[in-house]
């Protein structure tokens, strides 16, 4: 039977060969032919080009190297500087020519005049060629039509001791004597291409004559018909097809096959335990080689019955052919397990990312995008607005606002996120708020309660598709906090119960998450707004700075960060910003403290060393007070920048305790970090300050801020500061509030990690002719010339309203002065938004207010100085005291605006 079958299959391909004399293999013969004597004339042909070009490269290479071995030679440039150089380099040039087999050497003088030449009636005549880059000191190559025809030449310059261009040396040869070479080259060249077409060829028959045997001379119509049929059956089939080899590997596999065992593209030719996604089962069969019928095996989620079969029963090489087959009955039951195991994917899902952030929206957008499309085609997340800050919701009305929006397109008809909704009682939303149970709505346009809120949107909503709804109140801690809505529209099929208790299970795990963001909020709110409260709200009114500030707070939880303003007698003012260590509460009602302390220590009017005194005891106070409680968190430690600037000397005082220094903008835009002494941070205790005295000019910037403006965690502090002198550097006329902003930008990220105070001041100048000053001499007579002085000043200053009672006030205090204080004494009047008398002298003795009995003498003086004044006080300098009062300046177009002076006498009476 089977030599029978043998002789019909030899009989069928003779006769093909008979009817297509021309076969396949006859045609990839000639083909190779063509191409193998294209391949081998376009070698030909490179390798003459290469040729050619080698030779004149080496022409060029020997002329070169010739004219700089004979420029270079001994004797060359005396021989040029003699009386006739022609007769001394002629002979040599020649012999030189003739041992280099060069065509000629040349030597000429600096304007290209021959000396040499192998013709010598062109001696004396001009050379030709390019001699200008040679008198540069360049050895120049070109291609020339010369006395000898044309020409590859080399020009070399000759340098005397000098290091001066004496004369050139062009060494030459003729362009048809380097061809020559290359001619002589070509029958050695076409001779091995011959040979390489020889062997090319032969082994081209070689190769096609096994082609024809294997073809059996069939031609190119039968082969490609023969494969039309082979995979019109092989790909057609509702059967995978396997043919594995009996080493394992996978030869062939049909189109079912790959889809059934989802095997990749290049499948074919690797071993079938190399394969990616075959169950151990079904390795193990299809590399057994062993038969098989019907046998089950797991593919995925696929069911298959398999039919395996040797190859090699009809003598055909060994291996197996195996036969795949989709059991549709069981795909049911492997559906259902698949959903089962979805919806568990999708709860292990939801306990990861729902709640990853204590923020009310965050967590409701995170529910809304975990369910879609796993469960619903869209979900809303609708909460009532008490609950988005931070509060309770009161639990009345069902109005709720749409907090996020998930979708599987953005075309649906769904109220946008951040409307109020007020839902009529009918709606499955209103029950869900009211009852506190889930309302399942199989089929919306079956819904009379569901159409009643909208018909027209409804509508809509249900021409767009979506046709099913689960709606399930988000409850936490017996509190209903608002709703989620899951709305389908691309499955055909309703919500069912089993999606009712998976949309519930979603629910109950985002609204723990939910609260709990809720209360953070609020307890974030409190915390914020306590430090806000603690904050400046506003600058106050002096004329010494142009200030501009800025706050932020961190991006989760407050901090101790604080910056104060605070004017001081003389037109002076003092900056301040701290930073408490640590967040929450307790940092921010710390800092409040310290503030405080602050505002009460500046007004001893202290020297900033002195300040930071002060508060390193409160601050050593404070922690010992709160260790001794049930908490004992203490302050942990706080740091301060204290700067006091004059604007009548432009004098600046600045002091730290653990604080970064600030940055000086010059006038010039420079940027300068001043040295100043560190100090320890406040609470530590035991280390004095120091303070640091510089002057400033007038629009000098003063840049006070914390240490969350140049700290990272991803740059070094020495890298802020640059970045911060970057943001600050070529800009002196930049306003401080648009500096402010410039320095947020370059600096902060979006979301800073900690808190942040920045303070800016552009500092001003009092004018001199604002300024009046004199010495008293210690003699009480003194003190009538002193009021004379100070009421012409008054009245240079358009202010004689202000005389009677500045004259009182300076008599006063000279007077005081002179008699209970100590050389030398002087006055100083400062007109500013307020009329300063200041009387200095060398005492550090302070008078006091009291009330004067009705028998006393004296004691009345001070009494009068501060009904007549606004404020005064004590201040103590280096050489004694200075005692200062405050006269309010007269309103425009009327009287002083003092005190009537029949009050002042009644009182006193």
């Amino acid at each position: 039977m089977v030599s029978r079958r043998g002789r019909f299959r030899s009989a069928q391909l003779r006769s093909l060969a008979g009817k297509y004399p021309r076969s396949l293999a006859g045609q990839v013969f000639a083909l190779q032919v063509a191409v193998v004597v294209l391949l081998v004339a376009a070698a030909v042909l490179a390798l003459v080009v290469q040729s050619r070009h080698d030779s004149d490269t080496e022409a060029r290479r020997r002329c070169i190297a010739v004219a700089q071995t004979f420029a270079h030679s001994p004797g060359v440039v005396a021989a040029l500087k003699s009386p006739d150089p022609s007769r001394v380099l002629q002979p040599l040039t020649e012999e030189a020519r003739k041992a280099a087999d060069v065509d000629f050497i040349v030597v000429t003088d600096t304007k290209g005049i021959r000396y040499t030449h192998p013709r010598p009636e062109l001696i004396g005549k001009r050379a030709i060629g390019n001699i200008g880059p040679p008198l540069a000191g360049q050895v120049y190559t070109e291609t020339v039509y010369g006395p000898l025809g044309r020409e590859v030449q080399a020009i070399v310059p000759v340098h005397d001791h000098a290091r001066k261009v004496a004369g050139l040396v062009a060494a030459g040869m003729k362009v048809a004597n380097v061809t020559g070479a290359v001619a002589r080259q070509i029958p050695i060249i076409l001779g091995a291409g011959a040979v390489a077409l020889t062997m090319a060829t032969g082994g081209t028959a070689l190769v096609a004559r096994r082609l024809q045997r294997q073809t059996h001379r069939l031609g190119p119509a039968e082969m490609t018909r023969m494969y039309e049929h082979h995979d019109a059956v092989l790909h057609s089939v509702r059967e995978g097809v396997l043919i594995v080899s009996k080493d394992g590997r996978l030869l062939l596999a049909n189109d079912e096959a790959r889809r059934l065992l989802d095997l990749p593209l290049d499948a074919e030719g690797q071993h079938v335990s190399d394969l990616p996604g075959l169950e151990p089962g079904t390795v193990e069969l299809l590399t057994s080689g062993r038969a098989a019928t019907d046998e089950v095996h797991l593919a995925g989620d696929r069911l298959l019955a398999v039919n395996q079969r040797p190859t090699d029963r009809h003598g055909g090489p060994k291996g197996t052919v195996t036969t795949l087959r989709d059991s549709t009955e069981l795909r049911a039951l492997s559906g259902r397990a698949e959903i089962a195991r979805g919806r568990l994917r999708l709860l292990y899902d939801a306990s990861l990312g729902i709640g990853t952030t204590l923020d009310v929206v965050s967590t409701a957008e995170e529910l809304a995008k975990i369910a879609v499309p796993r469960l619903a085609d869209f979900v809303t997340v609708d909460l009532a607005d008490p609950v988005l800050r931070g509060d309770e919701p009161t639990g009345t009305g069902a109005e709720m606002r749409r907090t996020a929006i998930a979708s599987i397109r953005d075309d649906h008809l769904l109220y946008p996120r951040d409307t109020l909704i007020d839902f009529v009682p009918s709606t499955p939303q209103a029950r869900a708020l009211a009852t506190g149970r889930s309302q399942l709505v199989p089929v919306l346009s079956a819904a009379p309660g569901w159409l009643a809120q909208d018909p027209e949107r409804a509508r809509q909503i249900l021409d767009h598709g979506i046709h099913s709804l689960i709606t399930v109140p988000l409850r936490a801690r017996g509190v209903i906090l608002g709703m989620a809505e899951f709305w389908r529209s691309e499955k055909p099929q309703p919500f069912e119960e089993d999606d009712l208790t998976l949309a519930e299970e979603l629910a109950a795990r985002a609204a723990v998450s939910i609260d709990n963001a809720r209360r953070y909020t609020r307890e974030h709110a409190l915390a914020v707004t306590l430090q806000r409260s603690l904050l400046p709200r506003a600058l106050p009114e002096q004329s010494a700075l142009e200030v501009a500030h800025r706050y932020l707070p961190a991006s989760s939880g407050v901090s101790g960060d604080w910056f104060d303003v605070i004017p001081l007698p003389g037109s002076r003012v003092a900056l301040v910003v701290g930073d408490v260590v640590g967040h929450g509460l307790h940092a921010a009602a710390t800092m409040g403290r310290l503030r405080t302390a602050v505002h009460n220590f500046s007004t001893l009017d202290l020297p900033p060393d002195e300040i930071l005194g002060h508060l390193d005891d409160l601050v050593g106070r404070i922690d010992q007070e709160e260790a001794e409680t049930a908490a004992g968190a203490g302050v942990m430690g706080a740091t301060c920048l204290y700067t006091i600037y004059d604007p009548v000397s432009r004098h600046c005082a600045m002091a730290r305790a653990g604080h970064p220094p600030p940055a000086l903008v010059r006038p010039d835009g420079s940027v300068w970090f001043p040295d100043l002494p560190a100090g320890p941070p406040l609470g530590l205790g035991g280390m004095p300050f120091e303070t640091a005295e510089l002057t400033v000019a007038e629009g000098t910037q003063l840049v006070l801020y914390t240490d969350g403006l140049i700290e990272d965690r991803t740059r070094d502090i020495d890298v802020g500061m640059e970045l911060l002198r970057q943001a600050l550097a070529g800009h002196p006329d930049r306003p401080p509030e648009e500096s402010c902003q410039a320095v947020l930008d370059e600096l902060l990220p979006s979301r800073p990690k900690d808190d942040v105070a920045l303070l800016i001041a552009r500092t001003r100048a009092v004018p001199p002719d604002r300024v009046a000053d004199w010495d008293v001499p210690f003699d009480p007579a003194a003190v009538a010339r002193t009021r004379a002085a100070v009421a012409q000043k008054l009245d240079d200053w358009d202010m004689p309203q202000l005389a009677f009672a500045t004259e009182l006030v300076l008599s006063e205090l000279t007077t005081n002065a002179i008699r209970y204080g100590s050389a030398p004494v002087t006055v100083r009047l400062l007109h500013d938004r307020t009329l300063t008398c200041e009387v200095a002298d060398g005492s550090s003795t302070s008078p006091h207010l009291r009330y004067a009995a009705a028998l006393d003498e004296g004691g009345r003086g001070l009494f009068l100085v501060a009904r007549l004044t606004e404020r005064w006080g004590t201040r103590y300098t280096p050489q004694g005291k200075v005692i200062w009062a405050e006269l309010a300046l007269p309103r425009t177009g009327g009287d002083a605006d003092g005190t009537a002076w029949l009050d002042i006498f009644d009182a006193e009476l």
